[in-house]
This record gives C-alpha cells, structure tokens and sequence, in this order.
C-alpha cells in the first residue's frame, strides 16, 4: 500500500529560457516532480508510466536512488518516450508548448496487479490514459487525484497545441481531488468562469478541487467553500515548469497523513517555490525547507 502513486507518461523536456540561448534538456511530466516532491516529504510512492528506449537511464537510476519505486514503469526500446519543447516569454508569464515524439498509451495490463494506493494520482500530458484505466486505478485507491492537462490538450501535425474540451468527461465522475490551471478547469468542463467550472467539477463528485494560478497563488475550493492559497514571495523565479504538479505532490503528500487541508495548499504552494528557483525537478527542497516556508505561509495567514 503505497501512500501516493502518480500515473502518466514521464517526458523528456527541452525548457528555453529567457536568459540562456541553449534548451535545458531535463526529466518532465508530473510523474517525476509529483513522486519526487512526496517522496521528499516522507510518503512512500509509485509510478505508472511508459518510456522509449532514448530514456536515459540515469534519470531511472536518479529516481530510485530518490527512493521512487519504479515497478510500474515499462520501457519499450523500440519506441520514444514523451517530448515537449518549452519556450518562454522575457517574463516567464507564457510559454509556447509543443510536442516532439509521444509514448505509447498506458493500458490496464501496464497497471501492476498488486497497486494499491491511499492516493492514486492520474496526471497524463498527451492522452495517454484512457477512462478504462482511471476507472480501474478507482478500484485500487483510497482517494483518485486527477491533473487532466493531457485530456484537454489538441495537437497539430507540428505538436502545436490547443486546449478544448474533452468528447468524453466521465473521469470527473470518478475522482475525489481535482487540481488544474485556470485555464484547464474551464476547458474540460466548457465553463466560462472560474466559479462556475470549480462548481461544475464539485457537481462531478470531487470533494476538494483546487486551481493554480500562477504567482497568484492557487484557489482551494472544498464542500462549496473557498479559501485563496498565497504564493511564497520570490525575489527571482527561473524555470515556472512543474509548479502546479509539485503544488499538488506537497499537497497529498499532507493530505494522506490526515492534515488539515488549509495545511496540505501551504505545504504544496511552499514546495512549488522551491522548484522554480532552478531548472527541472532537482530542486525541490528537503523537508524542512519547504515546511519553513509553509509555516511562514500559514502564520501570515493567521495574522490576516
């Protein structure tokens, strides 16, 4: 019985920065920064995923040394794991997201026939689990999280990609945390504003729904009532990538403990601080760094 299992493709992100003419070629996909940031705060986790033969196997090896548990990661050599190219603007408010080569779909033979998890989290980034196989991942889990950045993305033959909405939205209906972007929560539910998509989702089913926004902090939204989560104040921010799916790592890596859920949105938006200093998941902080942080967060709030 794991305590948090992510469930996506693992990516190999080419980031472009303002400040460097050369791509920063990293590890990507909320597997790693979600399984990373939990593992840091003391849960024991898993990974579902599948990768081509060009994944290195120092990233494999990082991982496990982390103290990830990969069995149910599946490496097809013949084929090429997940690629995104990442560009962003002079002030890291945008970025433009293309993908490069895409991994086989996950299936429900990939699912171990041993997981079980008090939190499955289903994050894919280019469609590649089906509502078969997040119906199954129910079965095995305590609590079912969803990101479903990869079910609301449209590419082009060029990897250009669009948000839209979903034909089939029955994924909602099984999960009991939902995190996205503003921008997501309003294309899968074909809402206009973001009061109305968050009470769409909560219609679904889901208990707790959460939306980042950026360095505005995040929107935590539970049994109908809202609670605004700050950003930690940086002085410089270097690489946005990943934030959110850390966000929601610290978050249920709080929640499985049975942490007060005010804590659990501190706990995530002081992790996601951390990443951005720095450029892919390596820098996520130990323990004590990002509890600093959160109680920082936290005593602010109770002074307000």
């Amino acid at each position: 019985m794991f305590d948090v299992v992510s469930v996506g493709h693992f990516a190999i992100d080419s980031i472009f920065l303002p400040d460097n003419k050369a791509p920063f070629i990293v590890m990507g996909g909320p597997a790693a920064y979600v399984s990373l940031v939990a593992r840091h705060l003391g849960a024991t986790v898993s990974v579902v995923s599948k990768v081509g033969g060009d994944f290195p196997g120092a990233y494999l090896w990082w991982l496990q040394q982390e103290g990830v548990n990969l069995s149910g990661v599946v490496k097809i050599e013949k084929a090429q794991t997940t690629r995104f190219e990442l560009k962003y603007t002079d002030n890291l408010s945008r970025r433009k997201l293309q993908l490069k080569n895409k991994a086989p779909s996950i299936t429900v033979e990939d699912l171990p026939k041993s997981l079980k998890a008090k939190t499955v989290h289903i994050a894919p980034i280019a469609g590649e689990i089906t509502y078969e196989v997040a119906e199954t991942l129910r079965s095995r889990a305590q609590w079912l999280s969803l990101d479903p950045q990869g079910l609301v993305r449209n590419f082009d033959k060029k990897g250009n990609i669009t948000c839209d909405s979903p034909a089939d939205k029955r994924v909602l209906e099984l999960v009991d945390i939902y995190k996205s972007s503003s921008n997501e929560i309003k294309a899968i539910t074909g809402m206009s504003s973001l009061n109305s998509a968050v009470k769409a989702v909560h219609d679904c089913g889901a208990e707790i729904v959460i939306v980042t926004l950026g360095r505005r902090g995040a929107v935590l939204s539970v049994e109908e009532t809202v609670y605004r989560i700050p950003a930690y104040k940086l002085k410089k921010i270097v690489d946005p990538t990943g934030a959110g799916d850390v966000f929601i790592g610290g978050f249920l890596a709080e929640h499985v403990r049975g942490e007060n859920l005010l804590w659990c949105a501190y706990v995530g938006s002081a992790a996601a601080s951390l990443v951005v200093e720095a450029a892919g998941p390596t820098s996520i902080g130990n323990k004590a760094e990002i509890y600093e942080r959160a109680h920082s967060l936290y005593e602010k709030e109770i002074k307000r």
